[in-house]
């Protein structure tokens, strides 16, 4: 069975932090280990008034999903892209690093920038040389393929769902954690640490082919900001550092940590 993973943060999620620095740094380490196991949605949660911690976690995870060679057209000048140059690089398959054209191959699969130049549309897959582009209705960011068993010439744009390896993430946002979990259809995962021991057989119970991993903030666990409300027939709460040695866990490792048993069990 194919299984796609989300997860949902708070927009809290930074307050532990007193720099913009150390929250650009905190951001791309969370973001490296939701591309490393194959997280599909982010989905920001508002917990309180962090308006500013809001929008800069929404810019940076966009950001870094986004292919290097198109951030300056998507992207203009901004105060939350101030430390870009600490964040780590997603390495991911769409982010291919080849500026070469001769490197495009009939079949390859490309992110692509389309722009319309005397009525004519083309997309711009960071090679230096312009593509015709079919199945464009409007300029900005598509994916595309040049099609196999013909010559490089013109790409086909395509849905990002109709490929087999992953091709990175999407951010979205939601007004509060009782809305997300209740509109959320698939299996629900708590990651909280008033939860039960997590084990291979309560893995395999909640893991299912849409799965939504839910985490608190520094100061709250998911309960709290839910005001205790989190009793669903499609949810589990999960504690899995039941061993900690640390007084807490860092949001940033309980991504990592939670991520990584779920993709060993």
């Amino acid at each position: 069975m194919h299984r796609t993973l989300s997860v949902a943060i708070p927009d809290s999620a930074l307050t532990d932090e007193t720099t913009k620095l150390a929250k650009a740094r905190k951001i791309s380490q969370m973001a490296r280990s939701i591309a490393i196991f194959g997280v599909r949605d982010i989905l920001i949660y508002r917990d309180g008034d962090n308006q500013a911690d809001r929008t800069l976690l929404l810019t940076i995870l966009n950001y870094m999903e986004t292919p290097q060679f198109m951030r300056r057209q998507i992207f203009p000048k901004m105060s939350e892209l101030k430390f870009a140059g600490v964040l780590h690089p997603l390495a991911i398959p769409s982010h291919t690093t080849s500026s070469d054209v001769k490197d495009i191959k009939s079949g390859d699969i490309r992110e692509g920038l389309t722009v319309t130049i005397r009525g004519r549309r083309y997309v711009d897959v960071g090679v230096n040389h312009l593509f015709d582009v079919e199945g464009a209705s409007r300029d900005g960011r598509v994916t595309v393929q040049f099609p196999p068993n013909i010559p490089i010439g013109t790409a086909q744009v395509i849905s990002s769902d109709d490929i087999s390896q992953y091709w990175g993430y999407s951010v979205r946002e939601r007004s509060s954690i009782t809305s997300l979990l209740r509109e959320w259809s698939g299996r629900i995962i708590i990651a909280a640490r008033s939860g039960k021991t997590v084990t291979k057989s309560r893995i395999h119970s909640s893991y299912k082919d849409s799965t939504l991993v839910v985490f608190g903030s520094p100061q709250r666990d998911v309960r709290d900001i839910a005001g205790g409300r989190l009793q669903a027939n499609n949810m589990i709460q999960l504690n899995f550092f039941p061993h900690q040695n640390t007084r807490t866990v860092r949001l940033e490792e309980a991504i990592l940590g939670t991520l990584s048993i779920l993709n060993t069990l």
